[in-house]
């Protein structure tokens, strides 16, 4: 379960690590009365669980309460990722010296929570050398000790007081990522002010399977509107933040229709697994559910097995004669029934290929 921005920074505060003050607002008002209590220029964020917030352009800077009612109005009529944004984190701006990332996450295959830091913090975390990663696994026995937070300080570059309170971070990281059952805890970026440190950002993730220990966490509600049809209609879908829909049948071909998309320069806008033995009544609401995140392209993925080809060949032929589908159709089937398939298609007037990779193909160079 993820925690949105400001109830991980209330975790933060409760374990000692410096946030900075703010308060959560729902609307323009609320926002100017937070900035009148900050007493100081503040930064607005949108609270969504996801993430590139910034690069989207949802966090504003204020320094009046007309500024503050406007960023409010324009921020809280975005959307991120299929997220509505109906809270606003309205806190004060800090000084910026330096920023680095300082994160304790899962390490499934070493079988132990492990901590990444880095110097170079902030947007684009993910494009850093792997050189300039800093990373320790944690001894469940031993825990993190401050000798740990010293060393990894060191390798940051840092002396001084900003290695001792870094050191000192890392330990109070620890102890809230362990008593809160979290599978990630991540600070980005963890600012220097030339004072001290602030987590200028929090992201959070808790265990699932471990909220019954954790009574005193905030239950999140994650999924997207969409995403809560697509369970109540029975289909493996997630939300994502391209322009390609895709559908296919069967969670690894799924997940390897979104690789080969995004290797081609795609993006995709969704992970729908459609499941095996998809009929023609469960491949119409898969459809309906795509059109309308309202996608540039749809990209159907069939590896026919218990799934057959010309069932999804009617299914596909009588949803676009009863729809109206104003974006272009892309169909790629083999397996079982395939021929069957592929001329119900044909006599609709519909092409579909056999390679998945020149599908994929076409699918991102439509969506262009």
């Amino acid at each position: 379960m993820k925690l949105f921005e400001y109830m991980g920074k209330d975790l933060f505060r409760a374990y000692g690590i410096k946030v900075p003050e703010g308060q959560v607002a729902g609307n323009p008002q609320e926002a100017v009365t937070a900035w009148q209590a900050v007493g100081r220029p503040v930064v607005i964020k949108p609270q969504v669980l996801t993430g590139k917030r910034g690069k989207a352009g949802g966090i504003r800077f204020a320094g009046s309460s007309l500024e503050v009612a406007d960023a409010a109005t324009a921020i809280l009529a975005m959307e991120f990722g299929g997220q509505k944004v109906d809270k606003l984190l309205v806190e004060e701006k800090i000084t910026i010296v330096k920023e680095y990332y300082l994160a304790l996450t899962v390490d499934g295959a070493a079988k132990r929570a492990v901590l990444i830091a880095s110097a170079s913090g902030g947007m684009d975390i993910e494009e850093v050398a792997e050189e300039d990663i800093v990373t320790r696994h944690i001894d469940p026995a031993v825990g993190v000790m401050p000798y740990l937070g010293r060393e990894v300080a060191g390798r940051l570059g840092l002396t001084g007081e900003p290695l001792k309170q870094f050191a000192g971070l890392v330990v109070k990281l620890y102890r809230a990522y362990q008593a809160k059952d979290a599978e990630l805890c991540e600070i980005n970026p963890l600012v220097w002010t030339g004072e001290e440190f602030i987590a200028a950002d929090a992201k959070v993730t808790i265990d699932d399977d471990a909220l019954f220990r954790q009574p005193d966490i905030p239950r999140v509600e994650e999924k997207t509107a969409v995403e809560k049809t697509a369970a109540d209609l029975g289909l493996a879908f997630v939300q994502l933040d391209g322009n390609i829909a895709v559908m296919a049948n069967g969670a690894g071909i799924t997940m390897a229709t979104l690789d080969t998309l995004s290797h081609l320069g795609g993006a995709p806008a969704n992970f729908l697994d459609a499941g095996g033995g998809t009929g023609t009544e469960g491949t119409a609401k898969a459809l309906d559910l795509l059109l309308s995140i309202k996608p540039r392209v749809i990209f159907i993925n069939i590896f026919g097995g218990i799934t057959r080809c010309d069932d999804v060949a009617r299914a596909v032929v009588q949803f676009t004669s009863t729809r109206e589908v104003n974006v272009p159709l892309v169909i790629r089937m083999v397996g079982t029934n395939e021929e069957e398939g592929l001329r119900i298609l044909q006599e609709a007037g519909i092409s579909a290929h056999r390679v998945m990779a020149e599908a994929a193909a076409e699918a991102v160079a439509l969506a262009r």
